[in-house]
């Protein structure tokens, strides 16, 4: 997205530079001048500078890559936007910072391992962390409560938030308007009967922190603390405010279903739904960032994106029925279908997929040996190439510095 990237006057750039006959400010301008269609004249483009002094470029997901391509095609003019040389690399996640100790012991070191435990074991396993997110949600609730200026007496509702058999979805991310914190609330009827629902409820955590200038951002958060607050779907659905790395452990382990519903495509990769994977989690996602390269039909669900509706309203108000029907017709009833020895079977073939198809992929290894392969061992070979050449016709080395 365009606020993503940094741009500043060319007045402020050249505050900070001398005229160096080696290096004059107006080459240095030049390295950041917009002078695309559409470009403006009067910022520097850190995004720009970078592509123009960089032997490669890429993106973080394959559906990453292509935007940018299109977003950054006047600086290759005279390419097809296909023939752009911006390439990928899909994101990872560091694995032992976020599988839980209990899916380690199950997978060691193997996702087919992983994949193969005893149906019962695995359900069991993933009962296990819902139950501590459970207990964690409810300690920083009444935390946060208390902050508030709640008295101990008024807080006795907090003891039943949530239950550890119910089918518990996680949102938990910063809160930058694409990413639609609210897009679960168009319809707070509809989501309020699949949270109450007397035979197949769903319970949601939602965690998030919007960065302290984005006013937009703290008015969604204020929306969604509005309705959590609400007698009628407060032990079902909680807000937990200063989303940290340690609450983050809780959610991506203990949530059967990781939402993500973005405004595609400005998603560039998104790592959560990885971590939530790599613990038997089922992704439902918006097929935006990995998701749209990874998702294969079984590892979770597409929640369909209304791409063609230029009405942000009635986009919203699409996708957000679309979610609304997924869940209540796809989600829940799979994980509520239980064998004669309380085991949803086909959710649990869901989770052995994902650890096979997911597993492998989503880790920080597999994304580090591409970027090696693919990226630093081909960027020094061209480098060594082009040193030795320039040496060896001028005597020095023309870049901007010293030859290694």
């Amino acid at each position: 997205v365009p606020a993503g990237i940094d741009r500043f006057e060319r007045s402020l750039i050249s505050e900070h530079f001398s005229d160096d006959p080696l290096l004059p400010t107006e080459r240095v301008l030049a390295l950041g001048a917009e002078t695309y269609p559409g470009g403006d004249p009067d910022v520097f483009n850190m995004a720009v500078m970078g592509m123009r002094l960089a032997q490669r470029v890429n993106g973080v997901s394959l559906l990453h890559g292509q935007v940018s391509r299109e977003m950054f095609a006047g600086l290759w003019p005279g390419f097809d936007t296909r023939e752009v040389p911006i390439g990928s690399v899909t994101n990872g996640v560091h694995t032992p910072t976020w599988v839980a100790p209990e899916v380690g012991v199950l997978a060691e070191g193997d996702w087919e391992r992983a994949a193969t435990a005893p149906a019962g074991e695995l359900f069991q396993t993933r009962r296990l962390l819902r139950g501590r997110l459970v207990a964690e949600t409810r300690r920083r609730l009444r935390a946060s409560w208390r902050q508030r200026g709640a008295s101990d007496a008024e807080l006795t509702w907090i003891d039943d938030v949530l239950d550890e058999d119910v089918l518990t979805i996680g949102f938990a991310r910063r809160v930058p308007s694409y990413k639609r914190l609210t897009l679960m609330l168009n319809d707070p009827a509809t989501l309020s009967r699949l949270l109450n629902d007397p035979d197949q409820p769903v319970q949601i955590v939602v965690a998030g922190k919007a960065h302290p200038a984005d006013e937009g951002g703290k008015g969604l958060i204020q929306q969604m603390v509005q309705f959590t607050d609400s007698p009628d779907v407060r032990r079902r659905i909680v807000f937990l405010p200063d989303y940290d790395m340690d609450m983050a452990h809780a959610l991506v382990q203990g949530c059967d279903v990781w939402l993500n519903n973005p405004l595609r495509p400005l998603e560039a990769c998104g790592t959560s739904g990885m971590k939530a994977a790599l613990n038997g989690g089922l992704n439902v996602s918006v097929r935006d960032g990995w998701w749209d390269e990874w998702y294969d039909g079984g590892n979770g669900w597409e929640i369909p994106s209304a791409d063609g509706v230029a009405d942000a309203t009635r986009r919203d108000a699409l996708e957000a029925t679309a979610l609304y029907e997924l869940l209540s017709k796809s989600v829940a009833p799979l994980f509520y279908d239980r064998d004669a020895d309380g085991v949803p079977q086909g959710w649990v073939e869901r989770i052995r997929h994902t650890f096979r198809s997911l597993g492998p992929k989503v880790q920080a290894e597999r994304m580090v040996r591409e970027y090696v392969t693919a990226l630093y061992v081909p960027a020094a070979a061209a480098s060594r190439d082009l040193a030795d050449a320039d040496l060896a016709g001028t005597g020095r080395y023309q870049g901007f510095g010293p030859a290694r």
